[in-house]
């Protein structure tokens, strides 16, 4: 039987997770530097990159690289994967954590978060991002671990990738039902659209060894509108939204050797709001 802290361990594994400079893609990080692993961030976003990049190095003494590229083109994804397999030879861990969440602007007589108004740029953006950009990570570090021999990818998907959007969350006194704000339709259909991705990808590349799943997360607290975070409260069986930490044991598990027959699966961790 393997040794259950041996199972956890990502020691020389290369992980590139995109969204680096994001909240939870810090959190993805951490977890792979606290288990031996080689972290690269990935985003479009330099300075945050430089942020996260600083902060893992001085919580965990971790080695960080850094790659700056817009995902949503296939050329400057190919050049930050010959980069990482410049420095490392190799990429074992692919974490498709990018995303947008869709603000919307509205006007006094028009709310384009509705979707009889939501603009088709704004479409088209989302899912170029969201789906497009893991399309693209896929292709190609799904490749190279494929050609390996192995290899892990895990995409970030949501509850609202399970579970419908309660719009009453968003609802503002005083409005009018025309001009009352929801969440824009492209989170959901991006969500869900990994949850898809996930399952093709499993059975594409398994006989080479690679592996896939999702993780979705419910509402992640990092200073909300209190009166938001009240009703979503009451929506959760554990009566409170998620801390930026609490799904650093499920990127171990799904990372790992821990789940080593788990493929194709979504690993649902919500609080429960999913099961209502």
């Amino acid at each position: 039987m393997a040794n259950i802290d041996a199972l956890f361990r990502l020691d020389g594994r290369v992980a590139v997770i995109t969204g680096g400079a994001g909240l939870l893609g810090y959190q993805h990080a951490a977890t792979i530097a606290g288990l031996g692993g080689q972290v690269v961030l990935l985003d479009i976003n330099a300075e945050g990159l430089a942020v996260n990049a600083a902060r893992l190095r001085e919580e965990t003494g971790a080695a960080v690289m850094t790659q700056v590229a817009d995902i949503t083109e296939l050329a400057q994804v190919e050049v930050a994967g010959a980069e990482v397999l410049k420095q490392y030879g190799r990429v074992d861990v692919l974490i498709n954590n990018a995303a947008r969440n869709p603000k919307v602007e509205s006007s006094a007589d028009k709310d384009f978060s509705r979707l009889e108004n939501f603009p088709w740029e704004q479409w088209q953006l989302d899912l170029n991002v969201g789906l497009g950009g893991a399309f693209n990570c896929a292709k190609v570090f799904g490749a190279q671990m494929a050609t390996q021999g192995g290899g892990v990818i895990v995409n970030i998907a949501s509850d609202l990738g399970v579970i419908a959007p309660d719009q009453r969350l968003y609802r503002q006194e005083g409005r009018a039902p025309e001009l009352q704000p929801v969440k824009p339709v492209t989170y959901s259909v991006v969500k869900h659209g990994l949850i898809g991705l996930t399952k093709y990808l499993a059975t594409y590349w398994c006989e080479q060894g690679v592996r896939c799943n999702a993780l979705s997360p419910g509402g992640v607290y990092a200073g909300q509108n209190g009166v938001f975070v009240s009703k979503l409260a009451q929506l959760i069986p554990l009566g409170r939204m998620a801390e930026a930490d609490e799904y650093r044991g499920a990127i171990a598990f799904l990372c790992s050797d821990a789940s080593s027959y788990m493929n194709g699966s979504n690993l649902v961790i919500d609080g429960g709001r999913s099961t209502w």
